[in-house]
């Protein structure tokens, strides 16, 4: 019989349950191949966003392979990509407050293209002076951006208060 744990399936939304973390000991997911490179996404680069964050917080991510248009009948208009993702059991960091985690993650996501404290700001609903005041409590520069930021400092961030 196979392990119960272990499951294959399509589409990305799995991703978006995190009660999945602490079910499933491991999955291989067939997404659009953009999807699946934003899952695997490490800090710094510009498809790392707040699926990326959330994702790696309970999940090691390993883009297995990418899947032309040409491998399916009729062809979609998009490349598939299949990512493999097994359950760290734990956190990759300690997180006290998983709601408060999330909710930082995607507001500081939430505008991209501004500086962290500008962004967690405005999608937190405080004031600048209080957003800049926990980002320096938790040693981050709040004139980042977010896709710079790591697992470890949105963790801290969420600690300071947010």
């Amino acid at each position: 019989m196979p392990d119960a744990r272990k499951r294959r399936a399509l589409g990305q939304h799995f991703l978006r349950d995190p009660g999945v973390a602490r079910s499933i000991a491991e999955m291989a997911l067939m997404l659009q191949r953009e999807v699946a490179e934003r899952v695997a996404a490490p800090p710094g680069g510009r498809i790392y966003g707040g699926l990326s964050v959330l994702v790696q917080l309970h999940w090691t991510v390993r883009l297995e392979l990418r899947v032309p248009p040409g491998a399916f009948r009729p062809p979609p208009r998009v490349e598939s990509a299949v990512v493999h993702l097994r359950s760290r059991g734990q956190p990759a960091v300690p997180v006290d407050d998983e709601d408060r985690f999330r909710r930082v993650v995607l507001a500081a996501f939430g505008q991209r293209r501004k500086a962290v404290a500008n962004a967690l700001a405005a999608g937190l609903h405080v004031p600048a002076s209080t957003a800049r005041e926990r980002l320096q409590a938790a040693g981050i520069d709040g004139g980042r951006r977010a896709e710079t930021l790591s697992l470890e400092e949105f963790a801290r961030l969420a600690a300071s208060g947010f």
